[in-house]
C-alpha cells in the first residue's frame, strides 16, 4: 500500500508563464477595445435604449467569468498558434472594411458587423496567445460573445414577428381552454368588451433573450450528452412562447372580466419578471427530468444503479 500520489489541481497556482500568457491576452483584449472605441461606445448606447440589446453589456462579464471557470479543462502553457489565428484576423479585417463601405447597410447594421469583427478580434488573441488546444477546450465562453452582437435590422423583424406569431397561438390557446368567447382576426383579438392586438411590443423579446441566455448556461454546465443540451434549450424556446403567451392572455381576460386596468397598470408594463419566472417554473421540470442520469461531478457511476465510485485520483492511496 502506498501514500497519496494525486495532487488536487483545483487549487492550482498558475505558473509564472501562463500568466505572462494572460497578462499579454489583456493587453491585446484591452488594444483591440481602443481600436473599436466607437463601436463599443455605439454598442453601449444601443443597450440602454433598444430593448432587444438590453443584455449587450453583460455579455463580455459572463463570458469572463465562463473563462475562468474553464480554467481546470485548459492546458497550461500553451504554444502561439500564428497561422489558425490569422483566419480569425483576416475575417476581423475583411468585416471591418466590408462595414465601412455598405452603403445599403442600415446604423445597426454596421454596428453589428463591427461587433461582430471586435468578436473575432479578441478570438484571434486567444488563438494567438493561449493556442489553438485551449481556444478549443474554452470554444463556448469564445462564442459566448456572439451575445454581444445586436441582432442586424435584416433579422430583427423576422424574429420579432416569428415571436409574435407563436405568442397569439398560445394566448389563443389559452383564450379557448378559458371558454371566453374570442375572435382572432391575425394578430387581433376581439373580446366582447375589447380588442387587443398581439403588436411588436408585446413579442416579449428581451425576456425572451434572457430565457435563451439562461438556458445555455444551464445546458452548459448541467448536462454532458448534447442532446440533452439541445432539447433544454429547445425547450427554453417554447419557455419563451409559452410565458408570453400566458401573459398576453391573463391579462386580457382580466382586463375584460376585471378592470380594463390591468391592460395599462403595472403588472402589464413593469410585470415582465412575473411572467419570467412563470417560464422558468414551467422549464423546472424539463431540467429534473434531463438531470436524472447524470454523473455527479468527481465521480463515475458504477454498473449497480444508483452506486458512484469516486475517481482513482480521489481514492486515498493505491492498492
Amino acid at each position: 500500500m502506498t501514500g497519496p500520489t494525486t495532487k488536487d489541481n483545483s487549487l492550482a497556482i498558475p505558473s509564472s508563464h501562463d500568466l505572462k500568457r494572460w497578462l499579454i491576452f489583456g493587453g491585446w483584449v484591452g488594444l483591440s477595445i481602443l481600436l473599436f472605441a466607437k463601436t463599443v461606445y455605439g454598442l453601449v448606447q444601443l443597450a440602454s435604449q433598444d430593448e432587444s440589446s438590453s443584455h449587450i453589456l453583460l455579455i463580455p462579464f459572463i463570458s469572463a467569468w465562463l473563462l475562468y471557470a474553464e480554467q481546470k479543462v485548459r492546458q497550461p502553457g500553451g504554444s502561439f498558434d500564428l497561422w489558425p489565428a490569422m483566419a480569425f484576423l483576416l475575417s476581423t479585417i475583411f468585416l471591418a472594411l466590408l462595414a465601412s463601405h455598405c452603403p445599403t447597410c442600415t446604423h445597426r447594421d454596421r454596428l453589428s458587423i463591427f461587433a461582430l469583427a471586435l468578436v473575432l478580434l479578441l478570438i484571434s488573441g486567444f488563438v494567438l496567445i493561449l493556442g489553438t488546444a485551449n481556444a478549443k477546450a474554452s470554444g463556448f465562453s469564445l462564442a459566448f460573445l456572439l451575445f454581444a452582437i445586436p441582432i442586424p435590422d435584416v433579422f430583427l423583424g423576422k424574429i420579432i414577428y416569428a415571436l409574435q406569431s407563436g405568442s397569439a397561438a398560445i394566448a389563443e390557446l389559452f383564450f379557448n381552454l378559458s371558454g371566453a368567447p374570442v375572435l382572432r382576426e391575425g394578430f387581433v383579438f376581439h373580446l366582447p368588451k375589447m380588442s387587443i392586438e398581439v403588436a411588436q411590443e408585446c413579442s416579449g423579446i428581451r425576456s425572451s433573450l434572457a430565457l435563451l441566455i439562461l438556458a445555455l448556461l444551464v445546458a452548459h454546465f448541467s448536462f454532458r450528452p448534447f442532446w440533452k443540451k439541445l432539447l433544454f434549450v429547445f425547450a427554453g424556446l417554447s419557455m419563451m412562447l409559452i410565458k408570453n403567451g400566458i401573459r398576453i392572455a391573463s391579462l386580457t381576460l382580466l382586463a375584460n372580466y376585471v378592470n380594463p386596468n390591468f391592460l395599462y397598470g403595472k403588472l402589464h408594463h413593469q410585470g415582465g419578471i412575473v411572467f419570467f419566472l412563470i417560464g422558468l417554473a414551467l422549464l423546472w421540470p424539463v431540467f429534473w427530468f434531463l438531470r436524472r442520469g447524470e454523473i455527479p461531478v468527481g465521480g463515475v457511476v458504477s454498473g449497480e444503479p444508483g452506486k458512484i465510485i469516486p475517481r482513482k485520483s480521489e481514492l486515498p492511496g493505491d492498492l
